[in-house]
This record gives C-alpha cells, sequence and structure tokens, in this order.
C-alpha cells in the first residue's frame, strides 16, 4: 500500500470511535419524539421533603422557596427543606422568613453538595413521614405541577424520577441560547429517547425525585463533583430504571460571564471524566456480557465525550481527510467516515435546537456562536490547571439581588 494509503487508513480508522459516538446521539435524536401523554392522576396522596441543599444563596434564595410553597399540591402533603451547608450569609434566615424548614450544616471538612443531601435525606428516612424526597437546586423555579408529575409516576411503580430540566434565562445573552439548545439535547432529547427504549434517563442534579424505599436500598453516599450522575450509576447498575417526567419541570438560571463558564464546565467536565474512567470500560464489558441494555445505554452515555470535544474531533478529522482527497486529486474513504459523523452531530444539535425552543435567534446563535465556543474549550484546556476544588463552589448568579428582600 502507498503513502496516500496508509494515510486514508489510518484516518479512518481514527474515524470509528467518532462515529460510534456521533451515531449513538443520532440514534437517540431519532427516538426523540415526544411520548403518550400520562395515564390520569390517581387523587394525590404521597407525602413529599423537598429538599433545597444551599450555600450562601442569601439573594435567590426567596425566588426559589416561594416557587415550592405555591406547587400546585396539598399543602399538607409536602415540606419543604433548605439545607443552608457551611454558609456564610443568611441564607438559613432568609429561607425560615418564607415559610421554609431550615437544616443548618456546618461542617468545614465535608463540604459540598452530596453531604447536604446525605444528612437531609437521612433525617427524612428516620422521621418516617415522606413517601419520596425531591432535590431542587437554590436558583431553580418549580412548575406549579411538579409534584403531581412525582406522584403520577411513584404511583405507576417508579422508584426514581428526573424531572425536566432547562434555562431559566435563555434571553440573557448567546451563550445562554446555546445552553439551552445543549441543555434541550443532552436532557430532553435523551431522556425521550430513553424512555422509549425502556432505560434509565439518568439523573440531572436538579429536579430528581427518589422513593424513600429506594434510599433505604440504596443509601446517598455520592460526594464526588458530579454526585448525581455517581449516585444514578449505583441505581441503575441496581436494577431500578430512573423515569423520565417531562411534564415537571425546573428552571435554572445560567451564566453569562466566560469567568463563571470556565469554571463551572472544568468542575463539571473533570467530574464526568473522573466517572468515564472508572467506570465506562466496566460498565461496556458487564452490558456485553449479561447482554443488558440498560448498561450498555449507561457506558456509552459516560463514553461519549463532550459535544464540543466531540465536534473538534470531527471537524479535525475532516480537515485531514479534506486535504488528503486534494492532495491525491480523488476523494478518500475516509473522508466519507468522517463526513457521516457531521451529519450524525448536526441531526443531533438541530434536533436540540428544535426542541429548546430558542426559533430562529437560537439557530442564528447556534451558527455563529458554536464554532466560536469550540475555540474557547481549546484555549481552556491550553491554559494552565486550575485548582479543581472538591468543595462546594457556588456559582456567580446574573442577579445579585433578589428584589423581592430589598
Amino acid at each position: 500500500m502507498n503513502l496516500p494509503g496508509i494515510l486514508d487508513a489510518a484516518l479512518a480508522l481514527a474515524a470509528l470511535p467518532a462515529l460510534c459516538a456521533s451515531a449513538y446521539l443520532a440514534v437517540l435524536a431519532a427516538l426523540s419524539r415526544r411520548g403518550p401523554p400520562s395515564a390520569a392522576s390517581t387523587p394525590p396522596r404521597l407525602f413529599f421533603d423537598v429538599i433545597v441543599p444551599a450555600h450562601d444563596e442569601e439573594a435567590g434564595i426567596g425566588k426559589t422557596v416561594r416557587s415550592l410553597l405555591s406547587l400546585d399540591y396539598p399543602r399538607q402533603l409536602f415540606r419543604v427543606t433548605v439545607v443552608a451547608d457551611n454558609c456564610t450569609d443568611e441564607t438559613a434566615a432568609r429561607a425560615r422568613e418564607l415559610g421554609a424548614s431550615v437544616i443548618v450544616r456546618q461542617e468545614p471538612q465535608l463540604r459540598g453538595k452530596g453531604y447536604a443531601l446525605s444528612l437531609a435525606f437521612a433525617r427524612a428516612l428516620a422521621e418516617g413521614r415522606a413517601d419520596a424526597v425531591v432535590v431542587v437546586d437554590a436558583d431553580a423555579v418549580a412548575s406549579p405541577n411538579l409534584l403531581r408529575a412525582y406522584s403520577e409516576r411513584l404511583e405507576q411503580g417508579a422508584m426514581a424520577v428526573q424531572a425536566d430540566y432547562d434555562v431559566l434565562n435563555p434571553g440573557a445573552s448567546w451563550r445562554t441560547r446555546l445552553m439551552s439548545i445543549a441543555l434541550a439535547a443532552f436532557h430532553r432529547l435523551r431522556s425521550r429517547a430513553r424512555e422509549h427504549l425502556g432505560v434509565s434517563c439518568g439523573l440531572r442534579g436538579n429536579g430528581m425525585c427518589f422513593s424513600c424505599a429506594l434510599l433505604r436500598e440504596i443509601p446517598h453516599e455520592a460526594y464526588s463533583l458530579t454526585e448525581d450522575v455517581e449516585y444514578g450509576l449505583r441505581v441503575s447498575e441496581a436494577g431500578h430504571r430512573i423515569h423520565y417526567t417531562e411534564e415537571g419541570r425546573v428552571s435554572s438560571e445560567m451564566v453569562t460571564s466566560e469567568r463563571a463558564s470556565r469554571s463551572q464546565r472544568r468542575r463539571w467536565e473533570r467530574g464526568r471524566g473522573e466517572l468515564a474512567s472508572r467506570h465506562g470500560l466496566r460498565l461496556l464489558v458487564q452490558a456485553l456480557r449479561r447482554r443488558d441494555r440498560m448498561l450498555l445505554d449507561l457506558a456509552l452515555d459516560l463514553l461519549v465525550p463532550p459535544l464540543a470535544n466531540l465536534g473538534l474531533w470531527v471537524a479535525l478529522g475532516i480537515a485531514a481527510a479534506g486535504s488528503l482527497s486534494i492532495a491525491t486529486g480523488r476523494p478518500a474513504i475516509s473522508l466519507a467516515v468522517w463526513s457521516a459523523c457531521v451529519l450524525c452531530l448536526a441531526m443531533y444539535m438541530l434536533c436540540g435546537w428544535a426542541l429548546s425552543g430558542t426559533g430562529a435567534r437560537g439557530l442564528l446563535d447556534l451558527a455563529l456562536y458554536a464554532p466560536l465556543y469550540v475555540l474557547w474549550k481549546i484555549t481552556l484546556w491550553m491554559r494552565p490547571r486550575e485548582h479543581a476544588s472538591r468543595e462546594w463552589v457556588r456559582t456567580r448568579r446574573e442577579s445579585a439581588v433578589d428584589p423581592n428582600l430589598k
């Protein structure tokens, strides 16, 4: 084989992992049609403990607590509890003023959302009053029907449920519109597809619901940078499917500044990367041995790189295969493989855009700024590594002050 043929074969081989990842995303996109509406609800009877883990959220905790206390569910059948975790501000006082129960936690050596949730879950189980616990982030607003949506799934036999999760401020900037598209793809698109496949939709950290029976069977002992993914893996490995409810929704404010986005992205990707390295191949081997589609999906979800990383990989592959085609004067076989990756990713991203509701402005932002975002990711990798703390790092919100607390 001559040198161009060797290069073509090498580029084609390099494209195969990217093609597998891209095809996986395209299959999920093809299956992301909305499912049938849920069955008629039964009269509410389940008691929910709604847990809000918070670290220095004095300015915005009021918005979240008011949203939760006004849920369309019998008031005697739910309680809102704010866990003020190692706070240095008036988060606890603000939450109490608005009618929430408050747990004040001061353990500087054990800081983080995972520890706050474990304490709140342990108290709920010890009291024995709740049928299920719900987790809502301290910057989120819930749809009025959130608990009714959870109740329907639990009554149908679910032990873990994830609500729909979207962006509260999509119109704030191009960055938040791109995040809205990304969340629509990562949460809504993938979750819809997994509901059709009958596999676990995974946990997203915000808008999670667990039956107390599940927490007794699988204690919440997840303290990593991505404690939601970590606990979701344990639940799914134990054979419990995490169900998705699109009817119930939580919406969180996303940052617009580059600095806050950089910090968020590094923490998230480090946490996902650690879990992928520890569990990805192990789950894949187990899935193939057991012929278990839920484990297979868990493995693929971990092993597929972040979309920007995958997009950069494909762009470099297309450039190399295209250059080879020009140099040899004939289309390279590898160019066809990399082009298939592009088509799969385009299908996935366009479906995410369609589900995001961002309209023509979102599509324009996707075309103009997605390449810039990939370039930003490259600069992020090239910068000296910052210390990625495992402690609770509060992301600065866009609204520094809750106007209702002035």
